[in-house]
């Protein structure tokens, strides 16, 4: 088995297009993660809080910038996610198609790295 992540990724559109629909798109949510629980693939979950109450610390300069929330020129913003321990990325990818989420969002597939396969001291193979 391998961890997967669900990482939900939208706009300023997509989320006030949730946040329209928010008691749907919630029981919606919570039956998901039901069958997940059933199925007993679900590691974890979590959604993150309005990104006009994040900051963003930028280390593009020689010294780090925070700039607070919103941000004007992101075009996605990391949502939340959904954590998943299945044998396939292809399991993994049609969990993903069944999230209830609103059109124009995006839910991104990235398999979880084992701690074996993180370079230790001065290795490197590639990944991270």
């Amino acid at each position: 088995m391998s961890k997967y992540m669900l990482i939900m990724r939208g706009t300023d559109e997509t989320n006030a297009a949730m946040m329209a629909n928010l008691d749907e798109i919630m029981a919606s949510t919570r039956q998901f993660i039901e069958d997940m629980m059933t199925a007993d693939v679900l590691v974890a979950a979590e959604g993150l809080d309005d990104p006009r109450q994040g900051v963003v610390v930028d280390f593009g300069g020689e010294a780090p910038v925070v700039t607070d929330g919103p941000y004007g020129e992101t075009r996605e913003l990391f949502g939340g996610y959904f954590l998943l321990d299945v044998a396939t990325k292809q399991e993994a990818v049609e969990w993903a198609r069944r999230v209830p989420a609103v059109r124009g969002s995006k839910i991104e597939v990235r398999r979880v790295a084992e701690a074996d396969e993180v370079p230790q001291g001065g290795e490197s193979n590639g990944q991270v």
